[in-house]
């Protein structure tokens, strides 16, 4: 999952090397902290944060999978 996550962040911004993800993991949930640079950010939430939400929905479906929950953090 964080390699799909990290896939999809890497091709929406311009400087791929400042991309971290992190994940904090618990028994039943997982929480991703994804941190790209100052200038990447409005791309990655996008308009209304139509994008974000859009990363959110994918990535939960996926979790939906294994049983698991998951939040998205976006740090700038």
């Amino acid at each position: 999952m964080k390699d799909i996550l990290e896939t999809i962040i890497k091709a929406l911004v311009d400087d791929t090397k400042a991309v971290i993800i992190n994940a904090v993991e618990g028994e039943k949930s997982v929480v991703y902290e994804v941190k790209v640079a100052e200038s990447d950010m409005g791309k990655v939430i996008g308009k209304d944060g139509k994008i974000a939400r859009s990363i959110r929905t994918l990535i939960k479906a996926l979790a939906a999978k294994e049983q698991k929950r998951v939040t998205i953090e976006f740090i700038g």
